[in-house]
């Protein structure tokens, strides 16, 4: 009989569940159940409690029912019988994390904490605590924290320390009623088993675990804050364990609710993009993995530990167990393009999309692959959302030089797509010139469906780019825990790269550069390197117009003095 694992891939507005066969990858099911509640930034649930700006929570109950609705589906969909699913892996958006009580209530379920907006999850994409954030790297800079060099020099405010510290001082009795502080994947695994296991993914890479050292000390968290000193001793104390490590048994409860056979394994979870990594194919190092969205994660492995100036992490089993995992990122691809269509594209063009039945960007992307690089004379910098890499600074904006009364909105979008590329490309300069090799690139994510993009990228690249195979990436990534997890005896498989070779399929197409085009945008990348010093860390405009938008009149006047 056929064995097969569910794979559950939380993310920001639902749950996916994959039944996934475990002898060859077939995906048998597939189902998305959205969250009731959806992304709570506006007012709590009820409608009587509004939130401050920037806040971004979620409901965990939303979770749970999605969770449930979407494995039940994918078993009834594919006609597997409970005793025939061996194992379930979970992947999470992140940092995503909530603060609970001993037994794992969320304090949001507590009544009288319920109106109280940090008792809530607070999502990934919650970027209230920026202050907190500020205060966090300016103080570990000072006392120079050992942690610190292994996140590129600053963390940022999506981060579990970031959101702590703001929980501590803006609502410190909610802080003190939380026995647990714990990423969201973490709550779900213990759900599922009634075991706490943190995912050394989710603990390395935002609440700055290290396997061999530990959390930051105490002494530094109480330089912060004096109630967030038990913050890693307390709050987030329990096993940390690498992906694929069996977390423990589906409790009786939740086999009922799930329809499946009590004892099922559960895999330690592990962070979304990280996760499609493994559905992507990638187990072994110098291998970039690129998750192309909204936003794009670059994902690369080593055998030792190297200090990237610039990134956004290293993590001893971030990814694979018994290797060193590198993180870094792109606060904004997609959503360049994005606001370019939505803000500064004719209506013409968008009349064009609209009787071809296409859309705007398909339009776009048809007239911007007929131009040959440099020809629309035109190079951006692609900031629209801060800097993550290499230089950590949120308050960079974008920049286009080049225009004239002649410029068209294709020679826009393929300069916006361009200075993306240019980006990765920076990245990747920043590893391989300080020891950590990328011999290799993949990628996966929506925009791979963009061939004038991606032809784009491995010109400026200077790489073959394979597309991955998987459609559902990340589900596909927990559903290869979930198989590590059973074992080879139960018809799973005793490793991660066993596991990939034989549930992951090949690419489904690899994009080769193109001589004549490496040649202009090698000239192109110089002068965008030009750029990119001189206003990422000479000039201080772009501070000045961010104090501007503000009203900060006064510091804006003291930036520019």
């Amino acid at each position: 009989m056929a064995k097969y694992v569910i794979g559950l891939d939380f993310g920001t507005e639902s749950v996916r569940a994959l039944l996934v066969e475990t002898s060859g990858g077939t995906i048998k099911a597939m189902s998305v159940k959205p969250y009731h509640d959806g992304v709570i930034d506006n007012t709590l649930p009820g409608g009587k409690t509004p939130l401050p700006p920037d806040f971004a929570l979620q409901n965990p109950v939303d979770w749970l029912s999605s969770m449930a609705a979407a494995a039940r589906a994918v078993l009834a969909q594919g006609q597997a019988e409970p005793v025939d699913v061996i194992g379930i892996g979970v992947d999470f958006t992140s940092c995503t994390v909530l603060p609970v009580k001993s037994d794992g209530t969320p304090l949001c379920e507590i009544g009288p904490l319920r109106d109280n907006p940090h008792s809530w999850p607070k999502l990934w994409k919650h970027h209230a605590a920026w202050k907190q954030a500020e205060e966090i790297n300016a103080a570990a800079s000072a006392r120079k924290e050992p942690w610190l060099p292994r996140y590129g020099g600053a963390i940022y405010s999506e981060w579990a320390m970031p959101k702590s510290l703001q929980i501590a001082e803006e609502a410190p009795d909610i802080y003190r009623a939380a026995d647990c502080i714990l990423e969201g994947a973490d709550w779900i695994v213990w759900q599922l088993t009634g075991r706490l296991v943190r995912n050394s993914c989710g603990a390395g890479y935002k609440a700055q675990w290290h396997k061999r050292e530990g959390f930051p000390s105490t002494q530094y968290l109480k330089s912060l804050n004096p109630l967030l000193g038990d913050l890693y001793t307390d709050k987030f104390a329990g096993v940390v364990s690498p992906p694929g490590t069996p977390a423990g048994g589906l409790t009786p409860q939740w086999a009922t609710r799930l329809g499946l056979k009590p004892g099922t394994p559960v895999a330690t979870g592990i962070i979304d993009a990280h996760g499609a990594a493994l559905g992507g194919g990638v187990t072994g190092p110098g291998i970039l993995f690129m998750i192309m969205g909204t936003s794009t994660c670059h994902m690369l492995m080593s055998e030792r530990e190297v200090l990237v100036k610039g990134i956004s992490g290293v993590v001893e089993d971030g990814i694979m167990p018994g290797l060193f995992g590198y993180e870094a990122g792109q606060a904004s691809v997609g959503d360049i393009f994005a606001w370019f269509v939505e803000n500064a594209v004719p209506a013409s063009y968008h009349e064009e999309a609209k009787k071809q039945h296409r859309s705007p960007h398909d339009v776009l992307s048809d007239k911007a692959s007929r131009l040959h690089p440099g020809q629309s004379g035109l190079l951006a910098l692609d900031w629209w959302n801060g800097n993550r890499c290499t230089l950590s600074d949120a308050d960079l904006s974008g920049l286009m030089v080049g225009y004239t009364l002649s410029t068209s909105p294709e020679e826009v979008y393929r300069a916006l797509i361009e200075a993306t590329a240019f980006g990765t490309r920076a990245i990747i300069d920043a590893f391989t010139s300080q020891g950590v090799p990328v011999n290799r690139v993949m990628a996966g994510g929506g925009l791979t469906k963009n061939k004038c993009l991606m032809q784009i990228y491995a010109d400026i690249l200077g790489y073959k780019i394979a597309v991955s195979g998987a459609e559902y990436a990340s589900a596909l990534g927990a559903a290869v825990l979930g198989a590590v997890a059973a074992g080879k005896k139960s018809g799973g498989y005793d490793s991660l790269p066993e596991a990939v070779k034989h549930m992951v399929p090949l690419p489904s197409w690899t994009y080769h550069p193109v001589a004549d085009h490496v040649e202009v945008y090698d000239i192109l990348y110089s002068e965008y390197l030009c750029l990119y010093e001189y206003f990422g860390t000479k000039n201080r405009t772009m501070k000045v117009l961010r104090r501007l938008r503000k009203g900060e009149i006064e510091a804006a006047r003291q930036e520019s003095g």
